[in-house]
């Protein structure tokens, strides 16, 4: 994610609803919920409100839309807030991985990430402690 991209996706995310819309999606997972379900999630909010919403977040790539016969289902877009997520710590060591070791902690205790993954956390953080 480059600067640009990381600026339109915290301008989304500014936003209280848009907010409250992603981590809805992001608690449902890739299987994602209706644009109705969503609407009832957010105090019964208006489909034209939530349209103007999604299409705001979808615009920004944070979340994906695509329709399942007369819904459209719409999930998090996990690459892009995970790249988002990569573009905040990216510098964050400076050579002192003990700066970046809170956030690390904070991931692995709500979610448990795959061998492969586990590998190349620790390969980049080798890599920062040694620059």
């Amino acid at each position: 994610m480059d600067e640009v991209q990381a600026l339109n996706a915290f301008a989304s995310l500014s936003q209280e609803t848009r907010l409250r819309i992603v981590r809805r999606l992001v608690i449902a997972g890739p299987d994602g919920l209706s644009a109705g379900a969503i609407g009832k999630a957010m105090d019964d909010a208006s489909s034209s409100r939530m349209s103007f919403h999604l299409s705001h977040l979808e615009h920004a790539g944070l979340v994906k839309s695509r329709r399942e016969g007369r819904s459209i289902i719409y999930s998090a877009a996990f690459p892009a807030l995970s790249g988002l997520v990569e573009f905040l710590m990216r510098d964050c060591c400076q050579g002192h991985p003990d700066v970046c070791n809170p956030a690390v902690a904070a991931l692995s205790s709500c979610c448990k990430p795959a061998q492969g993954a586990v590998r190349v956390l620790r390969q980049s953080n080798l890599r920062a402690s040694a620059t």
